[in-house]
């Protein structure tokens, strides 16, 4: 659990911080499975916004404490848009204390990259690293040269932010996430751009998940994918390489306004080796904290932002400023997303054990 010695409760906002932390805690008590060491794990995907990004402020101490509060009560968490800065991440670290520990990549060069980086936050309690980590590269497109019949390798695109998957194991289950941020390109749900990086991505997972040799043959891949909707090219990218999602995120929005499908969790397991329990959903902590009626208690920490636009003038609408913009830059403008696995197969494993083998015409096993 968090550590929250260092919130002064004689001060205004520590009193408001801890008041929002109990009804954030209800929240996720009423909302959440319970975590438990042998049976089940949690693992959820979150891309709190430019962590951390100095755009609106900086964030302000208790939303840190939230954001800690949340991400506890999953068991393992990919975080997207993570700054080249990690001082955003240590010092959430920090207040989750030594039970948890993260794995971060390396920014991915170049402005589509965005000095972004993509990570891993676990319970070692429960989670263990598996040894596996590796940014994804996809692999070239291959053809035959008609005279000479030689392979010829040609580079493909690469993702404008490259994926990152790690093997990690919990109870009975191993597995590799691989988690994503993919491009955004231009404003439109089927950007082509897009299309081509989730379904490159997805082929190159779904390849591997099919390899004998591979760590392991159960592949998550969770993140942002900046899509619009379920019936968009962007989303059948992923079905079409093999992958499927949970029925009960099929239909979930989770951007903050809850009108986009920006982030998807999705599965290309074993069956008898990994399942879901049919629990999963979206959080959605805008409803304790951070609430539009908060929106005059914010007004100093906003300062003349809330009222003044950068270029001198008078802000027309304030409403939008906290609801779309500041908040969003305290918590994020993405809801976590999770999915509940079972872990324990003792009972099957038990089961099978009872089943005598069978015994072949010549007499052997």
């Amino acid at each position: 659990m968090p550590f929250y010695q260092n919130i002064n409760a004689h001060s205004a906002n520590g009193k408001r911080t801890i008041d929002r932390l109990l009804k954030l805690r209800t929240k996720l008590i009423n909302e959440i499975p319970e975590k438990h060491l042998e049976s089940n794990l949690i693992i959820a995907s979150w891309n709190i916004r430019e962590f951390d990004s100095p755009a609106y402020g900086d964030r302000a101490d208790e939303a840190f404490y939230y954001i800690a509060e949340i991400i506890s009560k999953f068991d393992i968490i990919a975080v997207q848009e993570v700054r080249q800065d990690l001082k955003a991440l240590k010092k959430l670290m920090n207040i989750l204390g030594n039970d948890w520990h993260y794995i971060v990549t390396d920014v991915t060069e170049g402005s589509q990259g965005n000095k972004e980086r993509l990570a891993f936050l676990f319970d070692t309690r429960k989670v263990k690293f598996g040894g596996l980590a590796g940014e994804v590269v996809l692999p070239p497109f291959e053809t035959k040269d008609p005279q000479s019949g030689q392979t010829i390798y040609q580079p493909v695109k690469q993702l404008a932010r490259t994926p990152y998957m790690c093997g990690f194991k919990a109870g009975w289950t191993n597995f590799i996430l691989c988690t994503v941020h993919i491009l955004y390109g231009s404003g439109v749900a089927n950007d082509p751009d897009r299309i081509k990086e989730i379904s490159g991505i997805a082929q190159a997972l779904a390849k591997k998940a099919d390899d004998q040799y591979e760590w392991s043959n159960n592949f998550i891949l969770l993140g942002d994918f900046n899509i619009y909707s379920p019936q968009d090219q962007t989303y059948s990218a992923i079905l079409s390489a093999g992958f499927q999602v949970p029925p009960q995120l099929q239909n979930l929005p989770s951007n903050a306004l809850q009108n986009k499908f920006y982030d998807q969790i999705a599965f290309n397991v074993k069956p008898n080796e990994f399942e879901t329990t049919g629990k999963a959903g979206i959080f959605n902590y805008y409803d304790v904290v951070f609430t539009e009626a908060d929106e005059t208690t914010y007004i100093p920490l906003m300062g003349d932002a809330y009222y003044k636009t950068e270029k001198g003038t008078d802000r027309k609408d304030k409403s939008l400023y906290y609801k779309t913009y500041w908040r969003t830059y305290q918590m994020s403008d993405h809801l976590p997303m999770w999915v509940e696995i079972k872990i324990d197969h003792t009972d099957a494993y038990l089961q099978k054990k009872l089943v005598p083998p069978q015994v072949s015409d010549d007499g052997t096993n």
